[in-house]
């Protein structure tokens, strides 16, 4: 039999499907597709994607440069969201001037293969991330009026450049500092005020994409922790806040890159988790907030070095989170941080000990199907119905 490349791929995708498909979920034949990931997903009402990186012509980096991982997207996903490509460091190299030829790109590419869009990011609060002319930027006499013009000119072009072609905005991202539980401390914050920063961006993006969904998103974690509980806290207080002004903030987003950080079993460790995180998300839903997964993935930096014992573990603890995610009828879409470990960041954050790969994705280095997509796959379809 003569195949493609991408039908080669294809092929053997769905023999390792039938391999692992867990119960719930019908098999594919053999030679044919398993039920995508993002179809399981609609089943409740919910969309599943992942994040894509433009990289460099002709580079083995992120989706676009390799025709497989492409493929991979375009057989388990239905939208999309940048990396990278809309943050300040690669969309503003100057204060008088944009880039923005890696996201027309994606956006290019997303339209023209029907993927939905998300944005992200309009705003990345910690001021480690900022381009370093903006670090070292002066507001000059009246600094307040010129954060404001510089942010509002920020969000104005972003959304006038992509119209209705992103749905939905991670407008401010990561605001609360996770030591204090306060609103972060920057040279933009300074100029104009640590809420007025927020409330003017949230503002600005209700003012030139109405119909977009607007979200403060952050990576308060499940996992119990002092400094998970300050972050956990601050980020309430921060939505209370948001709600009493009147900020046009539309949905929680829940980063969800989950740790199995503890040597404890999973189960033992879910026990620790379930229960505050569920106290959590009703605190958040309860104020109307939509919940949104917008970076999903495991960091297994603790679990041991044997290969099939730590994808078990990794499958394990992303299904009991899921399912505790799933079961509120607030939560929409779900995206992964990546399909695959060969261009997930874990790896090179946070080193694990033994200096392998991580494995945090629901595919391997070369795009096979792991426990984990199995796991996410099972999850959609016992996962009850959302929420309009």
């Amino acid at each position: 039999m003569d195949l493609t490349r991408r039908e080669s791929l294809t092929f053997a995708a769905a023999l390792a499907a039938t391999a692992c498909t867990p119960a719930g979920i019908r098999p594919a034949a053999v030679g044919t597709q398993p039920e995508s990931l993002n179809a399981l997903a609609k089943r409740s009402g919910r969309r599943f994607g992942s994040a894509v990186a433009w990289g460099a012509p002709g580079a083995d980096r992120g989706s676009f440069a390799n025709p497989a991982y492409a493929a991979l997207l375009e057989r388990e996903c239905g939208l999309l969201v940048p990396e990278n490509e809309l943050k300040w460091q690669w969309s503003r190299p100057a204060a008088d001037r944009f880039a923005f030829a890696q996201m027309d790109a994606i956006v290019d590419y997303a339209t023209s293969h029907g993927f939905a869009l998300r944005g992200h990011t309009l705003f990345w609060t910690p001021e480690k991330w900022y381009p370093q002319w903006l670090v070292h930027y002066d507001f000059g006499s009246r600094p307040a009026a010129a954060a404001e013009a510089m942010l509002t000119d920020h969000v104005r072009t972003i959304c006038r450049r992509y119209g209705t072609r992103i749905f939905s905005y991670d407008v401010v991202n990561e605001a609360v500092q996770p030591e204090t539980g306060e609103i972060r401390d920057t040279v933009v914050t300074r100029a104009l005020g640590k809420e007025a920063t927020l409330d003017l961006l949230f503002h600005t993006a209700r003012a030139e994409a109405p119909h977009a969904q607007l979200v403060y998103n952050d990576y308060m974690s499940w996992e119990r922790g002092t400094e998970d509980e300050t972050h956990i806290e601050g980020v309430l207080k921060l939505l209370e806040g948001f709600r009493k002004r009147g900020t046009p903030v539309d949905a929680l987003g829940v980063q969800s890159h989950i740790r199995l950080l503890k040597k404890k079993p999973v189960a033992e460790i879910v026990r620790e988790s379930e229960g505050p995180w569920r106290r959590f998300l009703d605190r958040v839903t309860a104020m109307g907030y939509k919940l949104v997964i917008t970076e999903f993935d495991v960091n297994d930096q603790r679990a041991p070095d044997d290969i099939a014992v730590r994808d078990a573990m990794v499958a394990d603890y992303a299904r009991a989170y899921l399912d505790v995610m799933l079961s509120y009828s607030q939560l929409g879409d779900v995206l992964a941080w990546g399909m695959a470990d060969r261009y997930s960041w874990l790896t090179g954050f946070d080193p694990r000990p033994d200096k392998s790969v991580k494995r945090g994705t629901p595919y391997d280095v070369e795009f096979r199907p792991k426990p984990l997509r199995a796991a996410i796959a099972e999850a959609f379809a016992n996962a009850s119905s959302r929420h309009a």
